[in-house]
């Protein structure tokens, strides 16, 4: 059961984290002015990046913890497995505020991918809801819109900083 909790904060961690950080760093360069093959080079470069530093920040915290908790150095398999598990979520949850700079100009593709992301958050809010059999609207709606202001912060540095 410690695991299954273990794995569920994880995923959920690393997929908020993931849509939030990066829909907000997509949507502050890319009202700034920044060509879209730019977005998307260094949209792929920050979920990566991204993607590895969550994954080890949650390796090292969750070991930190099993060795305060047993007061000893330990080598805990489910810290390894937590943090593959951070680095997937979060390299396929960057991929969805990433994609419609592919597929669309630049203003369509900022409505889409926040519009995307946002969705993303309120379905993962409502997933985790779900399994922790709590309120999955309330839940979901929370994480939509906790998940907003980051890209509501990311839209206003874009365009108080534009590229010169």
């Amino acid at each position: 059961m410690k695991n299954s909790s273990l794995y569920l904060r994880t995923v959920v961690f690393g997929i908020n984290d993931s849509l939030v950080s990066t829909v907000g760093f997509l949507a502050g360069i890319s009202v700034a002015g920044v060509p879209r093959a730019t977005i998307i080079l260094t949209g792929i470069v920050y979920a990566f990046v991204e993607a590895f530093s969550m994954a080890m920040g949650d390796f090292l915290s969750e070991e930190s913890a099993e060795e305060y908790e047993s007061g000893k150095d330990v080598n805990d398999r489910p810290s390894i497995i937590a943090a593959v598990m951070m680095f997937v979520s979060c390299v396929l949850a960057s991929f969805i505020p990433i994609i419609p700079y592919f597929f669309f100009s630049d203003g369509t593709a900022l409505t889409v991918s926040i519009s995307a992301s946002v969705l993303g958050l309120f379905i993962v809010g409502m997933a985790s809801a779900r399994f922790s059999r709590l309120p999955m609207l309330w839940r979901g709606a929370r994480m939509a819109l906790l998940g907003g202001g980051a890209i509501i912060l990311g839209v206003a540095i874009g365009l108080f900083m534009p590229v010169v």
